[in-house]
């Protein structure tokens, strides 16, 4: 009896859609070519931090979930969905080797009528193309006759708790407009909206426009950051009354980065690329050169030197609420104190071992008392966890990077 889904990478993408598909009936298996995540998951433990807890996977075996490491389960299920990392490599380019695998593995066991998405963030014409050609030489069907093959780019908010997959509208791009009907009634059991674009390039795009919307307005902000500093101008509450308007202004906030797991897309396959986006890339790349800057000036102006200083890094991940590192500014501000001389030492909740450049950082096990001990206290993430203004009481100097301190309780970036 053939599956009704399988998910394939069971990763930050993969994880909530499984868990959606299993809340609305839906039978699913998940497969991941690593068996750490599998093992974590039998084992009713989270693989990844976000937005899926333990009691969220003891929901979904009880669902009938099952995660395995078997290509030959691909071969069983009506749906399959490809949600593995696409990481930007050294070229700033997304590394599809993941993605490659996933396909080879499910074309040798590709069935007809079954219906194929790709949710990877890819470069446009990635689904028609590279999948297409990698689905159709393995299994010797044909897409659009014989399997259905759309994109849908994942909309995921990492941290974010409370919305879910049913509150975001999912855009839908089939190869022909069968192909889209087909996921259409796939996602239209998962969410209350769907939307359905031309074809999946024009999908695959709203991944770039999107991504490429967030880190151009972040470097907006954070040179409006570096310029009201410098005239004396709290931009904080500029960002604060400008965010009342009704219309054409959504708030951005600056700050020692972007982090997160969506990168900019500056480059796109052979095509030229977005030099909105590289300038951009290179105003958020320069920000934590900016705020060692503001550490040596704040360390000056209390009769202190960089060289010799305690200095405690709160919160080193990417994303808030989060595990994981991608992204993360702290990696840089670390190494560049250390070359300055600083003492360098971190807390983070969801961190427990930190290394930067081959070294281990030490790690503050007793918050307040290191944030009394520095020197200086940085706020690179913006944790739950963390008390602010108990934090501002305690620490001899705070830089707040993201402006969530009481007013007048610390110095914002």
């Amino acid at each position: 009896m053939p599956a009704d889904l399988a998910v394939i990478g069971l990763g930050h993408l993969g994880l909530p859609l499984a868990h959606a598909a299993v809340a609305a009936g839906i039978e699913t298996i998940g497969y991941d070519t690593d068996p750490r995540p599998v093992a974590e998951l039998a084992a009713g433990r989270p693989p990844v931090d976000g937005s899926l807890n333990a009691a969220g996977i003891r929901r979904m075996l009880a669902g009938g979930f099952r995660a395995t490491t078997d290509p030959g389960t691909l071969g069983r299920v009506r749906t399959a969905v490809i949600c593995v990392p696409a990481p930007l490599g050294t070229d700033r380019r997304p590394d599809l080797t993941a993605l490659d695998e996933a396909a080879r593995a499910l074309a040798t066991r590709l069935r007809p009528r079954t219906t194929v998405v790709l949710e990877s963030a890819v470069p446009p014409g990635t689904t028609e193309g590279r999948l297409r050609t990698i689905l159709e030489t393995g299994s010797g069907l044909r897409a659009g006759h014989d399997f259905a093959l759309a994109h849908s780019p994942s909309r995921l908010d990492p941290g974010d708790r409370s919305p879910g997959c049913a509150a975001v509208p999912k855009v839908i791009g089939g190869l022909t407009p069968a192909c889209t009907e087909a996921v259409v009634a796939f996602y239209g059991r998962l969410t209350d909206k769907v939307v359905r674009a031309r074809g999946p390039r024009e999908a695959e795009t709203v991944k770039v426009l999107e991504t490429n919307f967030r880190h151009v307005n972040t470097a907006l902000v954070n040179e409006m950051s570096v310029l009201c500093h410098d005239l004396g101008v709290d931009l904080w509450d500029v960002i604060r009354c400008a965010e009342t308007k009704p219309f054409g202004f959504p708030a951005f906030r600056p700050g020692p980065g972007v982090g997160g797991h969506g990168m900019p897309l500056d480059a796109i396959g052979a095509h030229q690329p977005l030099r909105l986006v590289e300038l951009a890339g290179r105003i958020n790349e320069s920000m934590p050169g900016y705020v060692i800057q503001r550490c040596a000036a704040l360390l000056n102006d209390h009769g202190k030197s960089v060289r010799g200083a305690r200095v405690l890094l709160l919160g080193v991940t990417g994303t808030a609420d989060l595990a994981g590192l991608d992204g993360s500014p702290a990696p840089e501000i670390a190494g560049r104190l250390r070359e300055l001389g600083a003492s360098v030492s971190f807390h983070d909740p969801y961190v427990s071992d930190w290394r930067v450049q081959d070294r281990p950082v030490p790690r503050a096990d007793f918050l307040y008392e290191a944030a009394a001990d520095a020197d200086l206290t940085i706020l690179l993430q913006h944790h739950r966890t963390y008390d602010l203004q108990g934090l501002s009481v305690k620490a001899q100097l705070l830089l707040d990077t993201r402006g969530v301190s009481p007013a007048g309780a610390a110095h914002r970036l």
